[in-house]
């Protein structure tokens, strides 16, 4: 009864956002409106993807989980409350975003969050664009507390420089903040629990300064966790496909793709797996069912299928995303 299933994104505004998903991606954003963040993935309360493509189309990915669980999700485990085990967003930051933190696991329900460990594909990158990444090797949580009272905190972040194609892994209790400049694929852990630090002195959407949540922050912040790097690792394989590593981690995997115009491959059967149009133009087949990919959009593959192709129609890169380590 599944096939390879496509959703329709779910805008949302942001003080910090932009238009830029329009301008590589030609994707419909609400007109006049700085966008920050497209939820092309999503099992949130009050914000669930409705499906778009085929027999299903108008149904939502709380309705195939209430319904079609193990077909679905197939050894995957589901997040708390029977829900989808990952939300992946596209992301456009032209401005700084504030200084924050997930909380870790241990932690989360102490604070009343969830915990959200992510990852960070930098899918477009302008001059200069950073990320603030961990703390500055030496940085004690003493010197950390004096200049959040301050307003310097940011004196206490690690900045990494990065261009289209690093990638960074978040676990839940490193500081972090997309600095301007950056479109961003990410996938995470089914979590919408952020603390804030710092904000830039800046107001929100309502011309008020957003709420902090410094003490859920200092709980939360790992303060050995001290300048993290970029993934390391490179691209192998051969003439027509290569594959390059960027997440195992027990709560997804995430791999880079490239691909000639023509390759093909056969996915992984039996395993829930998602891929993410980073350019080009793919096509996904499941039997009788065929879908085609193109940069900006998200597809995802059931557990349940036996066998699934992906060719590459032109010239593609892709994300290659499964729930759990492999």
């Amino acid at each position: 009864m599944l096939y390879p299933l496509t959703f329709h994104p779910i805008s949302k505004e942001r003080v910090w956002g932009g238009r830029e998903m329009e301008r590589l991606y030609k994707k419909k954003l609400p007109a006049g409106k700085p966008v920050g963040e497209s939820w092309e993935i999503s099992d949130r309360p009050g914000d669930v993807s409705v499906i778009a493509n085929g027999p299903l189309a108008g149904k939502n990915l709380r309705w195939l989980m209430e319904n079609h669980r193990a077909e679905l999700l197939g050894d995957a485990k589901p997040a708390n409350e029977n829900r989808f085990p990952l939300l992946c967003k596209i992301l456009d930051a032209r401005e700084k975003l504030s200084l924050q933190v997930h909380p870790p696991a241990g932690k989360a329900a102490e604070l009343g969050g969830e915990p959200k460990t992510e990852m960070w594909f930098i899918a477009d990158a302008a001059p200069g664009a950073e990320l603030f990444v961990g703390l500055k090797r030496g940085v004690t949580r003493a010197e950390f507390e004096k200049k959040v009272e301050t307003g310097e905190v940011a004196e206490c972040f690690h900045r990494v420089p990065v261009r289209a194609g690093d990638a960074m892994f978040l676990p839940s209790g490193r500081v972090h903040a997309i600095g301007a400049g950056l479109v961003i694929f990410e996938i995470q852990q089914n979590s919408d629990t952020t603390y804030r630090v710092f904000d830039w002195n800046r107001v929100g959407l309502d011309g008020k300064p957003r709420e902090l949540h410094v003490a859920q922050s200092l709980a939360s912040i790992d303060f050995n966790d001290f300048e993290p790097a970029l993934v390391q690792n490179k691209f192998t394989g051969d003439r027509s496909i290569k594959r390059r590593p960027l997440v195992n981690d027990p709560l997804f995997n995430v791999e880079a793709w490239r691909m000639n115009a023509g390759a093909g491959v056969s996915l992984k059967p039996r395993t829930l797996q998602i891929i993410a149009g980073l350019s080009g133009r793919l096509e996904i087949q499941s039997g009788s069912a065929s879908v085609k990919l193109s940069a900006g959009q998200f597809y995802l593959v059931p557990a349940c299928l036996e066998r699934t192709e992906l060719r590459a129609k032109a010239g593609a890169a892709l994300l290659r995303v499964c729930s759990g380590a492999l």
